[in-house]
């Protein structure tokens, strides 16, 4: 099976140009990874020791923020990789990486290019990555490997009759930092030990999110002293469940919405003002707007990047997109960190974090467009049951932190300068 698999790796690697003319992402992807190689050229240095992080996409990025923040980038250099372009188009310009590049596909030759050109001597993964050829190579350099927020299941590849030829590469790694018990028994079973149950280093980050400043004078002034629900990371899927319910109160200007897409490209911001009823303000022309107009408007869409994390400590309540359709329940936690009440769509099973809040109260997931709005009226109208489950986010919250220090303990173990005090 592994000549099988870098065989398809080799093949991926001739075909990726050819399979961008089809794909917008898989386009982005392609002309990345042909600069990948002068990047690295340019800026790693040979004088310094090197850390190699590597986050598939942007949620990843984030559970790996901690950890970065307390690296002492003054004796060594971090090279991030990102595997897609919603990781890397968003934060290749990052102050918390020295060099930002795509990962190179995972065939042999692109690995030994990678390993020689790189040569690093702590690698660090997030959740699910893993490469095969990549952690042989490490192990064969002998460096330094730790997973961070891992996640385990009992349908991963490893545990299937096509995939069990991958569990050797596991034994790259020197310590699994685990985000829950379930994964450290499936990763038990496989026969590791050398794990522990550190938690998600998104509660950490997170947490950090009360302690900054997110004042934006605009949307004080568009709230106004109305409530206001936060609509984060949606889809057309999740649009299409609220619409009627958008529109009603689009008439009786009963609330403020502040609908955050996860696609802010022109024509998607087009295509979600065109399924509503009437026109929403553009956070992109509320610049220089006086109050009195904005207090008039009862929707507004964030239209940028950036600003849903901040416009998450204004809400009320917050709808979190993703789970309505099938592209993945985006991140609870942000909203959860303000004391603020979560709705979600029906398909969240994958997504332990979600079940689990739900478990506690705070959090309520909604299968069709009467739920939503019942719901939605139900936690906008109770005060008493809105405070209730805000507080139960934010507890929830402050009680999983602590991640970040237990991982970064055990790097103080490999060298102390490694860490920031």
């Amino acid at each position: 099976m592994r000549t099988l698999y870098n065989i398809f790796s080799a093949f991926a690697k001739a075909c990726l140009p050819l399979a961008g003319v089809f794909n917008k992402k898989l386009k982005l992807g392609a002309q990345g990874r042909e600069r990948t190689w002068d990047i690295l050229d340019k800026k790693v240095k040979s004088s310094l020791p090197k850390i190699w992080v590597h986050a598939a996409s942007l949620g990843e990025f984030e559970q790996v923020v901690p950890v970065l923040e307390r690296i002492n980038r003054e004796n060594y250099q971090v090279i991030l990789t990102f595997f897609s372009p919603s990781g890397y188009e968003n934060k290749k310009n990052t102050p918390l990486a020295d060099v930002v590049c795509y990962l190179p596909l995972d065939a042999v030759s692109n690995v030994n290019k990678f390993i020689a050109t790189v040569e690093p001597s702590l690698a660090i993964m997030v959740k699910y990555e893993f490469w095969p050829n990549y952690l042989n190579a490490l192990q064969e350099t002998n460096c330094t490997t730790i997973l961070v927020s891992g996640v385990f299941r009992d349908k991963m590849p490893f545990n299937s009759w096509y995939g069990t030829w991958m569990t050797h590469s596991l034994e790259s790694f020197d310590h699994f930092f685990l985000q829950n018990e379930s994964s450290l028994q499936n990763l038990e079973k496989l026969g590791f030990t050398n794990a522990s149950v550190s938690g998600d280093t998104r509660f950490d980050r997170a947490n950090q999110l009360i302690e900054r400043d997110s004042s934006i004078t605009e949307l004080k002034s568009f709230i106004g002293n109305k409530k206001c629900l936060v609509i984060g990371s949606s889809w057309p899927e999740d649009i299409a469940i609220m619409k009627n319910w958008l529109n009603n109160n689009d008439q009786n200007k009963n609330y403020k919405i502040i609908i955050a897409p996860h696609e802010v490209a022109p024509n998607s911001i087009t295509q979600l003002c065109n399924s509503l009823n009437y026109h929403p303000i553009k956070w992109s022309s509320i610049q220089g707007c006086a109050i009195r107009d904005l207090e008039a408007e009862s929707t507004l869409i964030i239209d940028s990047i950036g600003l849903l994390t901040k416009a998450y400590s204004y809400a009320d309540l917050a709808y979190v997109g993703g789970a309505m359709g099938t592209k993945g329940l985006h991140n609870i936690l942000e909203a959860a960190t303000y004391g603020v009440p979560v709705i979600i769509g029906k398909n969240y099973d994958k997504f332990p974090e979600a079940g689990k809040l739900e478990d506690l109260g705070g959090l309520f997931s909604v299968k069709d467009a009467l739920d939503f709005e019942t719901m939605t009226n139900q936690l906008l109208e109770d005060d008493y049951l809105r405070d209730k489950t805000g507080m139960i986010c934010g507890h929830w919250i402050n009680s999983n932190t602590g991640a970040t220090r237990e991982i970064v303990t055990y790097l103080k173990t490999i060298d102390e300068k490694l860490i920031l005090d």
